[in-house]
């Protein structure tokens, strides 16, 4: 990867609708010169996956949660059974297994505190394999980007 192909991913992460051609007079590349590096960029797995990021507020999706999730055990099979529940869970948008005291971090985002309950009855309180969970309510978003460069 070259200073252009960085310029390009710079870009394309803030915005990923644009055009090859914009892209081009914004670096100074032709558009077969930028389509040819964003083929390349998404084959090599460089660009993962091209997405919308929606507004949770304004799809009713008010409560964001940060959870530091504890397991009992550690067995390979205890730690994909739970990566499996969360990855199939509409209500969490990320989880990281992670070093320190917590064995995961999980980004719960729900309408409202009953259905944060709900997600914790299902997911935490019925699993024999949680020792405990922590909760931390976010009260402001920050900041909130998935950009790299």
């Amino acid at each position: 990867m070259d200073e252009k192909d960085h310029e390009i991913l710079r870009l394309v992460q803030s915005d990923a609708r644009l055009t090859a051609e914009s892209l081009g007079l914004s670096i100074g590349l032709s558009t077969p010169a930028v389509q040819k590096r964003l083929k390349r960029l998404r084959e090599t797995g460089v660009i993962e996956k091209e997405i919308a990021v929606l507004s949770p507020g304004k799809l009713g999706r008010e409560l964001t949660v940060i959870v530091e999730v504890v397991l009992e055990r550690e067995s390979r099979m205890h730690l994909d059974a739970f990566k499996r529940k969360m990855r199939n869970s509409h209500a969490v948008q990320q989880c990281y297994y992670t070093t320190g005291e917590a064995d995961f971090i999980v980004i719960v985002v729900v309408k409202d505190i009953a259905e944060y309950e709900a997600f914790t009855q299902e997911y935490f309180f019925d699993e024999s394999n949680i020792s405990r969970f922590t909760s931390s309510i976010v009260m402001d978003r920050v900041k909130v980007s998935l950009d790299i460069l």
